[in-house]
């Protein structure tokens, strides 16, 4: 999530294409879900916040799908290489929303064998 966070930085010509015309200037929304995903790795690594960075995690993988749909039409209009990668994101959006989710689930809980407090 650190890695995806920083490519908004680094490669912000590469996720443009997403922002919808009707959201506006797409910079705004590129370098602000950058931050969100860093902040949300930050808050994943560290367990006092994992729960509520975990959810939140899972909240925005769904708010994003859109973006990544947008992806895959214009590479589907475009046609070429990107067709396939684009289209095989849409279906991994699943599993990372249910990681996130079990991650918000177990975070907090006691391991296998600690005590509870």
């Amino acid at each position: 999530m650190a890695l995806a966070g920083a490519m908004h930085f680094i490669a912000p010509q590469f996720y443009r294409p997403m922002i919808p015309e009707q959201l506006g200037a797409p910079d705004p929304w590129v370098y602000g879900s950058g931050v969100a995903e860093l902040a949300l790795a930050a808050a994943v690594a560290v367990p006092r916040t994992r729960r509520r960075g975990a959810y939140a995690m899972a909240g925005l993988f769904v708010a994003v799908f859109p973006g990544n749909v947008q992806m895959a039409v214009d590479a589907w209009d475009a046609g070429g290489s990107e067709r396939a990668l684009t289209l095989a994101r849409l279906p991994l959006q699943v599993p990372l929303v249910i990681w996130a989710v079990r991650v918000g689930r177990r975070a907090g809980r006691p391991a296998a064998g600690e005590p509870t407090r």
